[in-house]
């Protein structure tokens, strides 16, 4: 469908914003929808910017400012809100946000998340049993914060009602896919091109770079067991079991880690524990108790030993 078929009035999409937003994820939601209006040669999309402190200005992660106007009281013509969160966790905890979220879907609006946005979302209550995505950085703090919700690694997620997705750029592909659906494809690649973004991301393309690209090693039975460390820090593996996943001799296991990462098969599988522990130490409200054994250590004094060995400060000191 092209842009004269399109007989759709303007669509009201706001950008709720919380204070140390990521600013590329940002505008990467929201630049399009700009795009879109000045390539259509109307107003086909109408930002709004809400703030919880009212009108004033909220500061992103560079210290950008935007200006915001007060939380919806009502839904208005609003079609569509987007929750942009940065920065940790622990600072989301916005009852006054959750409850607007809550006052919306009611009503109707479909209600989207960015970056850290989707665990807002989620907090409020609006991804039960949905599936959803949020920025990899986050994942951890989201599966301890909701065991039960059905996180995807994928780069975006859209329901009828609900949009998420990663931070960086995952939103231009994302809104490349909403645009699509509105006003046809050869339109959304033209916004798209407006940007040089010549290579869209599918909904269900990583977020990351391959294990492969991390850990630059590229020997298959390696990989197989790298990847099997990072999915199992709760419950770490044998280096017989492993050895066996992978098809190589303990001993074997033992020279090709060495070789290709630079640390022993045990340095190597704690050195992956201990960077998931740290996130959840700044991005989750679980004790430091609670971290130890979610990244697979014994005992407290056995992680903190780690740990300060590791970073150089105890767990504690990095809240």
């Amino acid at each position: 469908m092209g842009v004269a078929a399109s007989g759709d009035r303007t669509q009201e999409i706001g950008f709720l914003l919380l204070p140390g937003f990521a600013l590329l994820s940002f505008a990467s939601a929201c630049e399009p929808f700009r795009a879109a209006n000045q390539l259509a040669g109307r107003d086909l999309y109408r930002l709004r910017y809400f703030g919880e402190t009212g009108e004033g200005r909220i500061a992103s992660s560079s210290g950008a400012e935007v200006p915001t106007e007060g939380l919806p009281r009502e839904h208005g013509r609003l079609h569509t809100v987007f929750v942009c969160a940065g920065g940790e966790p622990t600072a989301w905890d916005r009852p006054v946000i959750h409850a607007v979220l809550r006052r919306l879907a009611r009503f109707g609006v479909r209600i989207g998340g960015i970056s850290g946005g989707p665990y807002v979302i989620a907090a409020a209550g609006l991804l039960s049993d949905r599936p959803f995505t949020v920025h990899w950085e986050y994942a951890g703090a989201t599966v301890e914060a909701f065991p039960t919700s059905r996180l995807a690694h994928a780069r975006y997620v859209t329901d009828p009602d609900r949009l998420t997705c990663g931070g960086g750029v995952a939103p231009l592909d994302m809104i490349h896919t909403l645009i699509a659906g509105r006003m046809g494809e050869a339109f959304a690649r033209r916004v798209s091109d407006w940007f040089l973004h010549t290579a869209i991301g599918a909904a269900a393309d990583p977020q990351r770079a391959s294990t492969a690209e991390r850990y630059a090693v590229h020997h298959p039975a390696l990989l197989t067991v790298l990847e099997t460390m990072e999915t199992t820090v709760e419950a770490p593996l044998s280096r017989r079991a492993m050895a066996g996943l992978a098809g190589l001799s303990e001993r074997h296991l033992d020279r090709l880690v060495r070789e290709k990462c630079g640390l022993s098969f045990s340095a190597q599988y704690k050195a992956i524990r201990l960077a998931h522990a740290r996130r959840l130490l700044r991005q989750s409200p679980l004790r430091i108790g609670e971290i130890a054994t979610a990244c697979g250590f014994s005992s407290i004094a056995h992680f903190s030993r780690s740990y300060r060995t590791s970073f150089g400060c105890a767990p504690s000191a990095e809240r």
